[in-house]
Order: C-alpha cells, then structure tokens, then sequence
C-alpha cells in the first residue's frame, strides 16, 4: 500500500513555488505512474490544493506553482469535458524525456549472480563461466564482501604473466567496478564502457546483480523502440491528414487553445485531435459531423472505420503510458499492437 506525507506537511505546500522532484520526494515516490500520479492527485485535492501547471507532465526540475484548488475556474474543467479533451495526454511533449534512471532500474542489477568463494578451485571457476556463458565472475564472502573478479581476460594476463593457474591469481582486485543499486545509471556508463560489467549491490549492501554492456543495450531498445514506432504513426497520420483536409478543417480542433496555437498546420497537431478528426462516436456533435466528412476525404473505402479508431485508440492509451515514464518495459503485446498498426498505414500512405 502506498503511504503519503502528513496532511500538515502537504497543507504546508499552498502557496509555494516547488520543483516536482521536491513533490516526489515528499510523498516518497520515484517515478510517475499511473498509480504514483494518483496518489499524489488525491492527496493534493483532500488538502483543497492542485499545480500549475499539472506536476504530471512537468520533467523533475521544472517548478509548478500550490494553489488552492478554488483558484481554478470551474468553467476550465466544464470546457474540458465537453470537448472531450484528456488534458493530461494535451500536455504531454510529442517527445517525451525518460525521468532520472537508477542502476537499480535495470533488471539485470536486480536479478541476483553467479558468484564463487575464495577457496573455489579455478578450474571449477573457469567451467561454470564456460557452461552458463558467462563473462565474469565475482569471488565473494557471503555476498557482501567482494574479494575480486574473475574475466576471461584476467585469466589470459595469468598465463601471460607464467602464474601459476589458482583462483587468486586470476582474479582482478584493484579498482572493481562496483556501484550502489541507488546510483544514477548514466553516471555509470563510463565504468561499463570501461570494464564491460558492473557489480550492483543492493540497498541491503549484498550484490544485486551485475550490468553489463549487453544489458544497456537491451535496456534501450526496450525504451526507445516503443518511441520510434510511435513516432511513425504520428509522421504517417499527419501526412494522411494533412494530404486530405484544409487548415480551417484542421483548426476545428484547435478552438480551445491560445489563438497562436490555432494554426491550422497538421504539424501541431496533438495525438488526441486525431480521435477528435476522425471519430463520429465522441460527445461533442459539431465534431462527430465533421468527422464523417474527414474520414470520407482520407479517401479509404476499404479501410474499416470503426476498427481503425478502436485501434488509433489503444495506441493513444500506450502512447500515453510511455509518455508517463513507466518505469517498467512496454508488454510485449502492446509493441505488437503498435507495429502492427504502423504497419496498417504504411499500406494506405501514398
């Protein structure tokens, strides 16, 4: 269960000018989830406060200001349901940023290793690295104590050396590349990049798990990939759109932004004016009319109009979860739905 600040403490908030890291650490979370937001949401409302803007969709050191919630026009909200507007997903960048990453993020540093003992023979040592493909091996005492490592490559300096073949003469002792669970995971990037691994300890001061280069790159496919395959749909939409429909068109679904922002231009589109382009099912009906005529103009006849914005759909509920810094990779299943959807227009794009 998921515990908060005293009330005082977040009462104490009205009328401050705070980071969101500073809201984050209050409530003792460290990423945004769907579940952290609410909390946090919740809170702030049973104190009669909110931010400005939303520390939802602010990066950790931007600052939002504590109001209380009586301070925001009731008609905003009336206004925003109505038009059927997800503030939250309008506020997100089209390129959202990852907030700050920790070791310990990585599955490999939590996954638990392989270790051995110091009185391990080398020849067992060198055997359980051939047979579970591994790269190296920690030589430890009771996983709190780490006595040295053991690479194929500090194994190759023995016998180049004309050492004799024994576990401690194998081993790599000075300068071991090990780091806290709690450390940010860029500023480890140059020992991995030096040593090709690095030991991970746990925040009970065990070893965790090991990082190794390998694991960083898996780590950012599974991150950026989802991001890529997004960012084609967003590319191939527009060019379906703005191939089809007019500025004025194009502006219907700009009326509640600042006038510089009504710009007609399929360019500054949000991913939820797209629904709000092409769905006839949504609330507002000068919408859902011209919806029929936009879907008409793409020009489609063989694409299935309600399959195809159940789909637009599901891409914008997982587009706003990777855009929520989720913290844990996207299911495989939904990078399928989003390849294939992607898939689906590359077929109709000229």
């Amino acid at each position: 269960m998921m515990t908060g600040p005293h009330e005082r403490d977040v009462a104490s908030l009205k009328g401050r000018t705070v980071s969101v890291q500073e809201i984050l650490d209050l409530f003792r979370v460290r990423v945004r989830d769907h579940r952290s937001v609410h909390h946090i949401s919740q809170a702030l409302t049973d104190a009669g406060l909110t931010t400005l803007p939303d520390f939802a969709v602010c990066g950790l050191r931007s600052t939002v200001d504590v109001v209380p919630l009586t301070s925001i026009p009731a008609q905003r909200a009336t206004t925003d349901a109505a038009e059927g507007t997800d503030e939250t997903e309008e506020a997100l960048p089209s390129h959202a940023l990852p907030q700050r990453l920790l070791l310990g993020d990585i599955p490999a540093a939590r996954r638990g290793l392989v270790s051995v003992g110091p009185s391990t023979p080398l020849s067992h040592t060198t055997f359980l690295m051939r047979t579970k493909g591994l790269s190296q091996v920690p030589v430890t005492t009771g996983m709190a104590q780490v006595h040295g490592v053991v690479t194929w490559g500090s194994v190759a300096k023995m016998y180049e050396a004309g050492k004799q073949p024994t576990l401690d003469n194998a081993m790599e002792k000075d300068s071991l590349p090990v780091a806290d669970a709690r450390q940010e995971f860029f500023a480890a990037l140059p020992v991995i990049r030096e040593h090709g691994y690095l030991l991970v300890r746990g925040d009970d001061g065990c070893l965790s798990g090991s990082v190794t280069a390998a694991d960083v790159t898996e780590r950012f496919e599974g991150a950026a990939r989802p991001f890529f395959i997004v960012g084609e749909i967003e590319s191939l939409l527009r060019r379906c759109l703005g191939a089809a429909l007019d500025p004025e068109t194009i502006k219907t679904v700009q009326t509640n932004r600042k006038p510089e922002h009504r710009t007609g231009q399929v360019s500054d589109l949000m991913f939820g004016d797209y629904l709000r382009l092409l769905d006839s099912s949504q609330t507002k009906q000068t919408l859902a009319k011209q919806a029929d005529l936009n879907w008409e103009a793409l020009k489609w006849p063989n694409m299935p109009r309600e399959q195809f914005i159940g789909r637009l759909k599901r891409v914008k509920d997982i587009r706003n979860r990777i855009a929520h810094f989720d913290e844990k990779p996207l299911p495989q299943e939904m990078l399928d739905e989003l390849t294939t959807f992607a898939k689906v227009l590359r077929a109709f794009v000229s």
